[in-house]
């Protein structure tokens, strides 16, 4: 397991960068999923841009203005974080002995902040510069939806984090009472369909504002989802951050199966949980005391293959909404089906112990269903409505 860039750098290339600890391992899949996805989520709503299904908006801006005090001050304030807490962290070795306090206080590297935030100033500043007139002009300008994967992206991300921290103290709290502040502020501990659900109704709200037919949006996003959650799963094998599985003593059911494919003890995991590795020093130094499904890696491999799916049907379904309400099904169905070997809280009412995800599972799978005859016949009663 690599917790963060700094073991896997010593690991395969022998080269100790200290910075590098600031990267969650997590994280950076993640920061790559969202990447990959802005690039296939920008294709798809040009196509349907194309298509018609999804139109520009016009908005007015002027052009040719110096840069602003405030856009100086805020691009100097970037920079300065970036070089105090990243470029400082380089430069001090002990710095990061803990990462997330190192993050969370007040530790780094002023003249290194300075630079780099003048470094960010000066840039800011010579944009500018080159754009500016002698009289700024007011301009009407087309803002398609493609041109809006970035905010969409940036939506995403915030509200998903938020959703994603509520759902997993909601699911766990115990912790929460605990600790409330830890809770809150760790970097660990995040609930996929909290992210889901909460970054959902952050993007529909933001569609509606702009002139972008959510329910084409929808359609869009849904392989795009599909697709980063895979990736993202990735971090969490990589990182072993504990959404693993049950203890697996079965045997191996075929030979040719790599061992930690089928019974995995996550030895070094983010977490530190486990027992004690033998000779090894710091503070990510256990391993699960027996082996568990690593079911971060089945979800990687099943997420990839339907977002595969929904790629390849998304040219050929052209009722607004199929898409997505299939895509509901098969994540739901998903999750549901990983939940039985996957460790995860479990609430107890009327003889039933389902899990959270099971629960929102099966919702997704109901509302799935409902959708797509939903759209289906009314798309039927469209085609055989008689005609004026």
């Amino acid at each position: 397991m690599y917790p963060n860039l700094y073991f896997a750098f010593k690991d395969l290339f022998g080269v100790e960068l200290t910075g590098l600890k600031l990267v969650n391992s997590f994280g950076f899949f993640v920061a790559i999923a969202f990447v990959i996805s802005a690039y296939v989520l920008t294709l798809e709503l040009r196509r349907k841009s194309k298509l018609g299904q999804l139109s520009y908006k016009e908005e007015k801006i002027v052009v040719g203005k110096p840069a602003t005090l405030s856009e100086l001050g805020l691009n100097f304030l970037l920079g300065f974080i970036m070089g105090y807490k990243l470029v400082g962290a380089f430069i001090d070795r002990e710095a990061l002995v803990d990462t997330q306090s190192y993050i969370l206080s007040s530790q780094g590297n002023v003249w290194a902040g300075l630079i780099v935030g003048g470094i960010f100033l000066f840039l800011k500043w010579q944009e500018k510069n080159k754009l500016k007139l002698d009289k700024p002009e007011e301009r009407t300008i087309r803002i398609w939806p493609e041109d809006r994967v970035g905010d969409i992206v940036i939506f995403a991300a915030v509200f998903g984090f938020v959703g994603a921290k509520i759902f997993h103290n909601l699911e766990n709290l115990d912790e929460l009472m605990a600790d409330p502040v830890g809770s809150l502020l760790s970097f660990s501990g995040l609930t996929f369909y909290g992210g889901l659900i909460c970054a959902t109704i952050a993007i529909w709200i933001y569609c509606k504002r702009n002139n972008m037919a959510p329910i084409h949006v929808a359609d869009a996003m849904a392989p795009t989802m599909m697709l980063a959650y895979g990736l993202g799963r990735i971090g969490c094998q990589v990182a072993g951050d504990g959404d693993w599985g049950i203890v697996n003593n079965n045997p191996k059911p075929f030979s040719w199966l790599p061992d930690w494919m089928w019974s995995f003890n996550y030895a070094h995991n983010v977490l530190g949980e486990g027992v004690p590795i033998p000779g090894c020093q710091g503070p990510y130094c256990a391993a699960l005391p027996q082996g568990v499904y690593p079911t971060p890696f089945y979800e990687i491999v099943a997420s990839l293959l339907l977002f595969a799916f929904l790629w390849s049907i998304r040219k050929k379904i052209t009722t607004p909404g199929v898409i997505a309400a299939i895509y509901l099904i098969v994540n739901g169905i998903e999750r549901f089906l990983i939940e039985k070997i996957r460790v995860n809280t479990e609430y107890h009412f009327l003889g039933l112990s389902p899990t959270q995800a099971e629960l929102i599972s099966l919702t997704m799978i109901v509302v799935g269903i409902g959708l797509l005859v939903y759209f289906k016949s009314r798309k039927k009663t469209i085609t055989t409505s008689p005609a004026r």
